[in-house]
């Protein structure tokens, strides 16, 4: 007797293959998922060790624009401080040179020479007064112009008076007051 077999084997070959595939399905699905979460993380990863270093680089650039406006605030104070004591220096100067200029005045002034007015604006001396002569106010010219402190010493006016019944001449004169190379840089 024949065995026929009537069990459809060609449908259980289809269905084997079905379930061979949809298991080979599911696992590639899975893996596929897997290797699609590993990259996510690997790079998520990498964009917070991005953003950490940004911060710390934020907060390092925040520290440094302090201390930038902290020596920009102390160049300033430094440079107020400068001009000051420069100010200072020349006012030191200053007080001194009115005494020699006081003091000078005195030595190379002729007798018969009166100061009536004088006026100092920087270097320029302006000085006012009366002689007993035309002579006595050439003789202090020429004084002035031997100086070691003034020098430059300009005429600008003489004419007769009479003060007290005295005949004298009324003299406007321009006076400079020499300054070394020092004093002229401190002055700048």
């Amino acid at each position: 007797m024949t065995r026929i077999n009537l069990l459809p084997y060609r449908e259980e070959r289809r269905k084997a293959k079905r379930q061979q595939f949809y298991a080979l399905f599911g696992m590639v699905s899975v893996l596929s998922c897997l290797i699609v979460f590993a990259v996510y993380t690997v790079i998520d990863g990498y964009v917070e060790a991005q953003n950490a270093k940004n911060v710390y680089l934020k907060s390092k650039i925040a520290v440094l624009d302090k201390e930038i406006d902290e020596i920009k605030r102390l160049k300033d104070q430094i440079q107020a401080l400068l001009a000051r004591k420069q100010i200072i220096e020349s006012l030191q100067q200053d007080r001194a040179e009115a005494v020699l200029l006081l003091s000078e005045l005195t030595k190379q002034m002729p007798e018969g020479v009166y100061i009536r007015s004088l006026k100092q604006e920087g270097t320029k001396i302006v000085l006012l007064g009366y002689a007993q002569s035309n002579a006595r106010v050439s003789t202090l010219m020429r004084n002035i112009e031997a100086s070691q402190w003034l020098e430059n010493p300009q005429l600008m006016e003489i004419k007769a008076v009479t003060v007290e019944n005295k005949r004298l001449s009324d003299f406007n004169m321009n006076v400079a007051i020499k300054r070394t190379s020092s004093q002229e840089a401190s002055k700048k």
